[in-house]
């Protein structure tokens, strides 16, 4: 997918008609360390929000920016990405992480020694959550699954984990920022119950944490991403990829490094990103269709395509819904007939007008 990442990503930057670039909502600062000298200096900063920071170097990863941030979600897509830029300016990151021990290996070669620190936690145990925030200034919020486990459901996921981590981060008393990143088309009255729980989650965040800063990417696109590798796989596999309703629904991808530096720019402003909600495009609007034909350019097959009405799409997904939590055993995550899925690509899905909401 590195081919379709150059194609969508990398000029993401530049302003839309539609909507302005990443780096115009969130302009990164040519001067960030300061100091008398610009190698060796060291300044006592005070902005907005970060309170006082001590920074020293040039802004590499062996340099020190102040920030010690506690990034939950780290070892998902995004979060290697970000883990990556924070590291890279010379900041200190803390990855809570349950499960095996492997899950925030390839994170700790991103920043320098010391630097990049994997914490094992239980989302479900408070004491554990404050445990992994106790030395941090900045938390990101970027916990998120679009489909439910027999021990994970949406809400619990998406709202309730979100709601938890601002109310700890409210009674640290020492977090300078807090940074929810959700979803684009979030809303309390989607069809799709991830997107509502998505919602619900923002309101919790703002409503404990008013000062809180909320990213709402659409599709990120990327390596590792789990749309267009999911269609490339099933292509392979099957020699054809289900159009569900046709394709004709509008997305806007997003190619994910734009938004792992929009997040960083956030933390590097003067403040005039917290308390806002930011929605977060690439540069063009495909539809499905038109995503899919360059998935398969990409990988240089023919395109074949089986179009899959709406209503058959649902019923072909019903089955895993309806066991889901009947069944004594785990079943197969959702691959392209995810019912909540087809229910979130049942509408257009593309940033409002100027990208920001107040």
């Amino acid at each position: 997918m590195q081919a379709i990442t150059r194609r969508l990503g990398h000029q993401s930057l530049r302003p839309t008609a539609s909507i302005p670039s990443i780096k115009s909502i969130n302009p990164l600062s040519d001067h960030y360390y300061g100091g008398d000298h610009p190698r060796y200096g060291s300044t006592l900063a005070s902005h907005k929000g970060m309170g006082h920071l001590v920074r020293k170097g040039t802004g590499g990863r062996s340099s020190v920016s102040g920030i010690i941030a506690t990034v939950f979600g780290a070892t998902g897509f995004l979060g290697r990405y970000l883990v990556q830029q924070l590291a890279k300016m010379g900041s200190q990151v803390l990855v809570p992480f349950r499960g095996s021990e492997d899950n925030p290996r390839h994170l700790k070669l991103m920043g320098d020694l010391g630097q990049i620190v994997p914490m094992k936690y239980d989302p479900r145990d408070e004491n554990s959550i404050k445990a992994v925030m106790a030395k941090a200034n900045v938390v990101i919020n970027l916990i998120g699954r679009e489909y439910e486990t027999r021990n994970f459901s949406f809400e619990e996921v998406n709202h309730l984990m979100a709601e938890q981590l601002a109310v700890i981060a409210k009674e640290h008393g020492g977090i300078m920022r807090f940074i929810q990143v959700s979803c684009l088309g979030s809303s309390l009255s989607s069809p799709s119950r991830f997107l509502r729980a998505k919602a619900a989650g923002e309101e919790a965040v703002l409503k404990e944490l008013p000062e809180a800063t909320v990213m709402k990417p659409a599709v990120m696109i990327g390596t590792e991403d789990r749309i267009m590798n999911r269609w490339a796989h099933f292509a392979k596999k099957y020699s054809f990829l289900p159009l569900i309703g046709g394709g004709s629904t509008k997305i806007q991808p997003v190619y994910v490094v734009d938004v792992a530096s929009a997040i960083v720019a956030a933390l590097k402003d003067d403040g005039s990103s917290m308390g806002n909600v930011y929605e977060l495009g690439g540069p063009e609007i495909y539809t499905v269709h038109e995503l899919a034909e360059l998935m398969y350019e990409t990988i240089r097959e023919w395109p074949r395509y089986v179009n899959v009405p709406l209503p058959i799409a649902k019923a072909i997904a019903m089955p895993r819904e309806v066991l889901l939590k009947k069944v004594p055993f785990p079943l197969p995550n959702p691959d392209i007939f995810n019912l909540d899925q087809i229910n979130a690509f049942a509408t257009d899905t593309v940033v409002s007008e100027n990208g920001q909401l107040e």
